[in-house]
């Protein structure tokens, strides 16, 4: 992340059980949260009469968080922690401790406060997470961090805009978008931008600016001088104008009408200038995919790393694995070292310039903002890329999904999902999970 995950830290107690142990507990729980690098507001001391807990719930809600944790160091009644959600304006998370069975007194029966709580947050609508954990059990960090990330998702997507260049092209429903929806459900607001205005900005690009640009990616990628000069140069000045028309604009990510007009009217693929925003962290999606689009924003925030907008084309059921692909718009980052970056023809269009290479190997995450039954939903999948040679010209990964291939396949066409898929490296998907919980949005797993 940009900054460190941004937690408010609560731990409520009654004097009736064992202050010390759970002041103890409390220390530790901080600590370890600390050590994990995340920045903590609050203290770590019990709260346990309401005079203390109002005063450190006005404290806590004059602070933008990304989460508050309420530790239920004690059992206490369900105001405790019913008082923190509804003055706290953060995804809640309760946690509790586990108690060694001494055959003695019951010292925190900390497991029942949350329960008790979790209960009156369900009569009052109040979504929350919850871990029983130990401070030192890596699980509850790993809970932790999940929430945090959601959070700090689900408030930048209030202030998210995502830019529209163009329509998406005839018969692509599955790109089609529905702004209020998506301002109304998440907040996000849609940016309209013309194309023509666009390709006039590309053409003002002067030759000088298009050569330093030609000179720097040729050093990071081979084969340009086998591919038409004024053509990459053309990719390479819409890099240039879409990278200046999303700062001018405030633009967090751009959904583009890839084709035909890019190569029609300016003779060259957007695919090359796509992957090198992406490459940037300036998601752009193609034929003008808004909710795809705005996936592999919301991926690369949890992350804190680029995303990629691909097509599911092949599956090999004997084998387990299938083929993600695409026509060379993925973020060099992602590429396998065994197989360097080569610029490329349009697969369809034989233009320039479009990135081939074959995704590296590794955890992935995938994800989408699903409006194929009408309301907005998250698909959410996870698999391993692994190691092997490009399968088709463009980019493209062969994946192995944690569910049986023919699973993921039967899932995606009876459910009529739609053929873009976002994808991110490392394991998000308890994130993801949670702020679909945030955003009132139901989950369907591939």
């Amino acid at each position: 992340m940009s900054r460190p995950l941004r937690l408010g830290f609560a731990a409520v107690a009654r004097t009736t059980f064992d202050v010390a142990l759970a002041e103890t507990t409390a220390q530790a729980a901080w600590q370890a949260l600390k050590q994990a690098g995340f920045e903590l507001i609050g203290e770590a001391r019990l709260l346990t009469d309401q005079d203390a807990l109002h005063a450190a719930a006005r404290a806590l809600a004059n602070e933008p968080l990304d989460a508050l944790v309420a530790l239920q160091a004690t059992f206490t009644d369900s105001t405790f922690i019913t008082h923190l959600a509804e003055a706290v304006d953060a995804p809640l998370l309760l946690w509790a401790v586990p108690e060694a069975r001494t055959g003695e007194r019951l010292r925190l029966n900390s497991l029942c406060g949350i329960n008790l709580a979790g209960h009156a947050l369900t009569l009052r609508g109040q979504a929350y997470e919850w871990v029983y954990a130990a401070p030192d059990d890596p699980k509850a960090v790993a809970m932790v961090d999940a929430v945090a990330r959601a959070g700090r998702v689900r408030r930048r997507l209030r202030e998210a805009r995502i830019g529209i260049l163009g329509d998406p092209p005839s018969g692509f429903d599955s790109c089609a978008l529905d702004a209020e929806q998506l301002r109304h459900r998440l907040g996000v607001q849609i940016v309209r931008l013309d194309l023509a205005d666009v390709f006039a900005r590309v053409r003002g690009i002067d030759e000088t600016q298009r050569a330093a640009m030609y000179e720097q990616i040729g050093a990071r990628i081979s084969g340009l001088g086998a591919l038409d000069r004024a053509s990459v140069t053309g990719t390479l000045a819409v890099y240039v104008a879409l990278r200046t028309l999303a700062a001018e604009l405030g633009c967090d990510a751009l959904a583009v009408r890839c084709w035909p007009e890019f190569f029609t009217e300016l003779g060259c693929a957007a695919c090359g200038a796509m992957a090198l925003l992406n490459t940037e962290c300036l998601p752009c999606g193609c034929e003008c995919d808004a909710n795809g689009t705005l996936s592999q924003l919301v991926l690369q925030w949890l992350a804190d790393q680029p995303a990629f907008g691909t097509d599911l084309v092949e599956c090999n059921p004997v084998e387990d694995t299938a083929v993600v692909w695409h026509c060379g718009q993925a973020p060099l980052n992602m590429a396998d070292p065994a197989t360097p970056v080569r610029g490329g023809l349009h697969s369809n269009r034989r233009l320039p310039l479009v990135m081939e290479f074959a995704l590296k190997p590794g955890r992935v995450t995938l994800a989408r903002l699903s409006r194929a039954n009408g309301e907005l939903r998250w698909v959410i999948g996870s698999g391993e890329m692994l190691a092997a040679p490009p399968s088709f010209s463009g980019t493209s990964g062969v994946l192995r999904f944690e569910r049986p291939v023919h699973a993921v396949l039967s899932t995606m066409m009876s459910q009529g999902l739609e053929h873009h898929l976002a994808l991110t490296y490392g394991d998000h998907a308890a994130a993801l999970r949670t702020l679909a919980k945030l955003l009132a949005l139901p989950v369907l797993s591939l």
